[in-house]
């Protein structure tokens, strides 16, 4: 299979969720799928915005940044529904959490998109084979539906990828540039905005083929450094590295898994989270933080999922507490019907250094005896430096069966978002 990999260059992917909001909002609930759908804010509101629409609200005329007032005015039949963030990020994980199963080197740039380097994942199969699996996994573990784009850099993969949607796979080489890029407008080029291409066209630059052909003094005068990296693009030069770390600070820790069957049995589910406290119990203790919040994914037989998150007064890390809290929460929001999917994922995450325990009335006792210890441990870090003694977690493997098929979440996209009130049914791109 190697030799279906370039010798010298790269394999980039670009994976982009198809009306990623409400197909998520289908998703959660299956009576929504085939119907005009439609999120934006101040659903009440006349003035309300679309945020995005599914496909079958865009055949209406429907279209992203819209105000509600006039697509409902072409879509009378149109289902509107407010944002749920909490939503969002929680299949943002998963998705990711797919894509890193094929490779290390996955750079999110947005919750419903992002890119791969695969040129050494020869081992999973051809770059089509790989895109067709990631997308028939996250269709199938998520039912969310994806565009991928193949191609040798970042930029020609992104184009790739809008070329077909929804649930389209698109290879593009840098010899299928002049037949394929260079007819079109510039405005249809990834990185030209609407202002940008008005700009060109003060220069007689309409198609990106006019663009690849340019005049570089000109370029520069009128768009400044961009006008060079422009020119590149439509040249299909670009040669930005697929970067993992870009968005490290949104971070998350967690796991679910697809069950091998529908489980129904309370011990056996309780079984399953106690497995998937401890993954996130010790992937918590190797990156030496805690989690502020705590969240739990319920997918059901009919493919119903429901996320849920919660506060914590106290940080969290350890297997028996992430457990305990992890099934009070499945408790309160299970409806009893058969579950296929379990996850539990830790987020707001604090380094160990800066961690301020609130202490309640029945843990103060506990923690007062262990003060000699802390006091101790404080004066060997001090001398000998933090690391001198570690939690035993830190070092820990992961010794519990896997069940399934498992994703393991460790990003979090959208922490900038405000969260959807915890632990309450809520019914509630491109």
């Amino acid at each position: 299979m190697k030799e279906m990999y370039p010798k010298k260059g790269r394999v980039i992917l670009h994976v982009d969720m198809n009306s990623f909001y409400a197909s998520v909002e289908m998703a959660y609930d299956p009576e929504l799928k085939g119907k005009p759908l439609a999120i934006a804010g101040n659903v009440e509101e006349r003035r309300g915005i679309i945020v995005t629409c599914s496909y079958e609200a865009r055949r209406f005329g429907v279209k992203t940044t819209m105000p509600l007032w006039e697509a409902r005015r072409l879509c009378p039949n149109l289902i509107v529904k407010k944002p749920n963030f909490e939503r969002y990020r929680a299949a943002s994980l998963g998705m990711f959490e797919i894509l890193r199963q094929y490779s290390e080197l996955v750079e999110p740039v947005s919750i419903d998109e992002g890119y791969m380097d695969i040129t050494d994942s020869y081992e999973f199969g051809s770059p089509p084979e790989i895109a067709k699996s990631i997308q028939i996994r996250i269709l199938e573990q998520l039912d969310l539906p994806c565009s991928i784009g193949i191609a040798p850099n970042k930029f020609l993969a992104k184009m790739a990828s809008d070329m077909k949607k929804p649930l389209g796979i698109t290879i593009l080489r840098k010899r299928d540039i002049p037949g394929i890029l260079w007819p079109l407008e510039t405005s249809e080029m990834h990185g030209v905005g609407s202002k940008t291409a008005e700009k060109l066209k003060t220069i007689e630059i309409y198609t990106i083929g006019d663009l690849a052909k340019g005049n570089d003094v000109q370029l520069k005068t009128l768009l400044g450094i961009n006008g060079a990296r422009l020119k590149d693009r439509a040249n299909g030069i670009d040669t930005r590295l697929v970067d993992p770390e870009s968005v490290s600070d949104f971070k998350s820790i967690g796991n679910s898994t697809t069950l091998p069957r529908d489980f129904t049995n309370q011990k056996d589910l309780f079984k399953v989270l106690d497995g998937l406290a401890e993954k996130v119990s010790v992937r918590l203790k190797r990156k030496k933080v805690v989690a502020s919040s705590l969240g739990i994914t319920i997918r059901y037989k009919d493919r119903k999922t429901i996320t849920r998150s919660k506060k914590l007064a106290n940080t969290v890390s350890q297997q028996q507490e992430i457990s305990d809290l992890a099934k009070q929460m499945f408790l309160k929001n299970w409806n009893g019907d058969p579950v296929r999917l379990l996850g539990i994922t830790g987020t707001d995450l604090v380094d160990n250094d800066h961690v301020v325990k609130q202490l309640d009335l029945f843990s103060y006792e506990n923690e007062a005896k262990k003060e000699p210890l802390y006091k101790t441990l404080s004066l060997l870090r001090e001398k000998y430096g933090k690391n001198i003694i570690e939690n035993a977690g830190v070092h820990q493997t992961d010794t519990s069966n896997n069940v399934g098929t498992e994703t393991s979440f460790n990003k979090d996209f959208l922490r900038s978002f405000p969260n959807v009130s915890s632990d309450k049914d809520q019914k509630n791109d491109s």
